[in-house]
């Protein structure tokens, strides 16, 4: 806005600039959520909802078919680093595309920051992969869901933090399921390793630290999603491609993925897209509905990975899985509640007593009558 004073005529010209141009140039429209080329905007409020869900079930699902199938390929477990390479390598190509699309390519974060961003990325998704290698697909999906508990582990030991009875409930009913999980599939499945307990632990601290790095690096500097994806990843490409080649283990991956380059060159590709897709839905469905049905929508979407981990992949099965999955659903739940207890209300144990004495009156004065 542009302000002109002239002292002899004594008036003021006022210039706005046109929105296109008022406006971050990471953003089209201010109420304008584009997903996939699509414009959700025009769209309303239930069709939103009910595209946004299709899209994390769809390309979700898909991509936890094709990480659990890639590591059904006879002879590749050995290789969930040279899978996480190959994945950093799309991604950073995808978030190269996305930000030619945008008008401003500056970077806006700083490089020190995009290495310790990346370093923890790499920690992320490669330990995630590796584990699988020593894992079932469902044990490590049920790890996924408890990252609350490192979360609180490092806000208490780090920060100082208190939390309220909710969180605590959540995070003991997580602890509990995971152990009832974990000790069920070590008495049922046969290549059963503690080594991927301790690599999927490990994914879920450096998850639980990242996440909170990024949204204040992104706050701070005002960086759209596309530049965080293709600094960080590209990045972390490097830190992964180093230490292979001083580990020597990128020869032998390379060899052996070149023996099939269908199934896994091309399962790897399917299986980044699908994820690179799933993540613009989730945003989406954040930015529309909020954190509540997102989380609602995702903790759906990870038990239905885990129904058709069963169906489509054989691996023995106890029920056991069920009951300590259950318990880690509620924790997700009392997780939920604690954050949206303003949204969320649940009766008390005072009134739930309240209410049964008014039934039991209610019903005594019947039968007197």
């Amino acid at each position: 806005m542009d302000l002109k004073f002239n002292s002899s005529r004594k008036y003021i010209s006022i210039t706005v600039p046109s929105r296109t141009q008022a406006m971050s140039p990471h953003i089209k429209s201010i109420d304008d959520i584009v997903v996939l080329g699509i414009n959700l905007s025009r769209f309303n409020k239930l069709t939103q909802f009910f595209i946004c869900v299709a899209g994390v079930l769809v390309f979700y699902l898909i991509y936890g078919y094709l990480q659990e199938l890639i590591f059904s390929v006879e002879g590749f477990k050995p290789y969930g680093w040279y899978l996480t390479l190959v994945q950093f390598a799309f991604y950073s190509i995808f978030g190269l595309i996305e930000l030619q699309l945008i008008q401003d390519k500056r970077r806006r974060i700083p490089g020190k920051t995009y290495m310790i961003i990346a370093f923890l990325t790499v920690g992320t998704m490669g330990l995630s992969n590796t584990s699988l290698g020593y894992l079932n697909y469902p044990t490590q999906v049920i790890f996924k869901c408890c990252k609350l508990i490192p979360v609180m582990l490092g806000g208490v030991f780090i920060q100082g933090k208190h939390y309220n009875v909710a969180d605590v409930s959540a995070a003991l009913c997580m602890s509990l399921g995971l152990i009832w999980f974990t000790l069920a599939d070590s008495t049922v499945a046969p290549n059963f390793n503690l080594t991927g307990v301790i690599l999927i632990s490990l994914a879920l601290c450096a998850d639980a630290v990242i996440g909170n790095v990024q949204e204040k690096a992104m706050k701070l500097h005002n960086a759209s999603n596309s530049e965080m994806v293709l600094y960080s990843y590209s990045i972390g490409f490097v830190y992964i491609l180093l230490g292979l080649t001083c580990t020597s283990g990128l020869g032998p991956a390379v060899t052996f993925c070149s023996k099939d380059p269908v199934r896994t060159y091309g399962y790897a590709f399917l299986f980044s897209l699908t994820g690179y897709f799933g993540i613009s839905f989730v945003l989406a469905l954040i930015k529309i509905f909020g954190a509540l049905f997102a989380v609602t929508v995702t903790t759906g979407r990870k038990g239905m990975t885990i129904v058709l981990s069963f169906i489509f992949f054989a691996k023995p099965f106890t029920f056991q899985y069920v009951w300590s999955g259950l318990l880690v659903i509620l924790g997700i739940f009392l997780n939920v509640y604690s954050k949206n207890m303003d949204k969320i209300r649940l009766p008390s144990l005072y009134d739930v007593i309240n209410k049964t004495v008014e039934v039991r009156r209610s019903g005594t004065l019947a039968q007197t009558v």
